[in-house]
């Protein structure tokens, strides 16, 4: 069966940075690109929810960590484990939008820890409730607000070129008719 990746999803993935990434390896692993998103935001909702600082501050030190690599420390858990049992590829590097999101979701993630510490926990909520919605946005439909807004600072990525269809021979049109 071939995985196939519809435009809008493609477009949505090529804002995140992928857009030097073929169409062929991306519509393999898009749907294993959004673990680290998930779980991001399943941490986050533990996190916020518990207003447990410890829990927000190990995350921001991986969101922290995703800002600096173009492997997002997630996504080791799918490269080094999950895909050897699907028989996928690697996920590829994440480009400078994703990382652009990762490193606004550190600062969110240590301004949480802040506002928990210092007992302002409506700001903590708050906070919480932007941070999650956008990983959990991002992690199921692939929009991700904090890269487009790295985009309109930056520049769009160019739009992918449609593959021309296939020429029709002669013989095929005898056969058809």
């Amino acid at each position: 069966m071939k995985c196939t990746v519809d435009a809008k999803q493609l477009r949505r993935l090529d804002i995140q940075g992928f857009d030097t990434v073929d169409e062929v390896r991306l519509a393999e692993v898009a749907p294993w690109h959004r673990l680290a998103f998930q779980l991001c935001a399943t941490l986050a909702i533990v996190g916020t929810v518990s207003a447990s600082t410890t829990l927000l501050s190990v995350l921001a030190a991986v969101a922290f960590a995703a800002a600096l690599s173009p492997v997002h420390p997630f996504d080791l858990i799918y490269n080094h484990g999950i895909r050897r049992t699907t028989g996928t590829p690697p996920l590829p590097k994440r480009g400078a939008p994703t990382r652009f999101a990762c490193g606004i979701g550190s600062l969110m993630l240590l301004a949480m820890v802040g506002a928990f510490h210092s007992s302002a926990d409506a700001i903590g909520y708050g906070l919480g409730v932007v941070l999650v919605s956008s990983a959990v946005l991002v992690g199921t439909t692939d929009i991700c607000v904090p890269s487009m807004i790295y985009r309109a600072l930056f520049g769009a990525p160019a739009r992918r070129i449609a593959p021309s269809p296939e020429p029709v021979l002669d013989d095929d049109l005898r056969r058809s008719a």
